[in-house]
């Protein structure tokens, strides 16, 4: 073979070595992530009940699922969760990440500690969530064993109360992962900025308000769509903390789309509930992706 024949040879395998190592990850991603939502949009037309059908109903399941209380409460479920535990979740981290970009000592030590909860998984965080909220073995039994028996906690056994030991539990695991996504922003501003603010006379509250919550926008934006789409896939921490009880007062769309579907034998009304779950996540993602493509041009 000739020197520009294998010249030409090895240009073109440099150039598809790199596609032919990623095709069957592409091909896995495209057959078992979009070729199965595509499959879930289609159950949704029709009416599949314990195993699939084609016989297409058009809407008729979203009516169905719209029309049933359960839902409903799901609905109500995941805006309160999702609301509580986006505000707090960027509160917390924002505030640990000022706390943390003040140069203080034992940051190195801090802040994996602060980290660590978000390399938990959220069945790991909710049975132990149970554990420490149940009132006969967790926090209720030890104060009582140590001699406060006035002292009551039972919110995961109140219908009232036991969405918000969720948002607890959540909180908990996702603030530090908040807190670093703050923290690599505010080190990213430029002190040359701050300094002349300070210069100015501006005060350290001034200096926060106006210039440096501000530049965080584009971190602000990140943790809101990453936390609202951990809020509406929720699923494992429900199950392992409250199994969506007690009754269903901590039913979520998640735990709806999986009881219906592998329990109650209605996959078309499931496959339905998991469209405006994908709905609600693509209506988050898609305006953020944009907002980001149009901002690299």
């Amino acid at each position: 073979m000739s020197a520009p024949a294998t010249a030409d040879f090895r240009t073109r395998l440099q150039d598809w070595l790199p596609k032919l190592v990623l095709a069957p990850s592409f091909a896995v991603t495209l057959i078992f992530v979009y070729g199965f939502i595509l499959f879930t949009v289609i159950l949704s037309f029709t009416g599949s009940k314990m195993l699939p059908k084609w016989d297409f109903i058009g809407f008729e399941n979203y009516v169905k699922l719209f029309a049933l209380q359960h839902w409903h409460i799901a609905l109500r479920n995941i805006a309160i969760f999702a609301t509580l535990y986006i505000v707090i979740c960027t509160a917390i981290g924002l505030m640990l990440a000022i706390f943390l970009d003040q140069k203080i000592r034992g940051e190195g030590m801090l802040r994996p500690i602060y980290l660590y909860p978000m390399a938990l998984s959220f069945i790991v965080t909710g049975t132990a969530w149970k554990w420490f909220l149940d009132p006969g073995i967790g926090l209720e039994r030890v104060m009582h064993l140590w001699g406060w028996e006035s002292f009551s906690f039972t919110w995961i056994k109140d219908n009232d109360m036991a969405i918000y030991t969720i948002v607890i539990a959540a909180v908990w695991q996702t603030s530090g992962f908040v807190m670093a996504m703050f923290l690599a922003g505010l080190r990213g501003i430029d002190n040359e900025v701050l300094k002349a603010a300070q210069i100015d006379g501006a005060s350290n509250l001034q200096l926060y308000r106006r210039i440096v919550i501000p530049l965080l926008r584009p971190a602000f934006l990140s943790a809101f769509v990453i936390l609202s789409h951990l809020a509406i896939k929720s699923y494992d921490l429900v199950v392992a903390l409250t199994g969506g009880g007690p009754g269903r007062s901590t039913e979520m769309p998640a735990t709806f789309m999986y009881s219906y579907t592998f329990t109650r034998n209605q996959m078309g009304i499931g496959a339905s509930s998991a469209v405006i779950m994908l709905m609600t996540i693509a209506a988050i993602m898609v305006p953020y992706l944009y907002a980001e493509l149009k901002e690299k041009k």
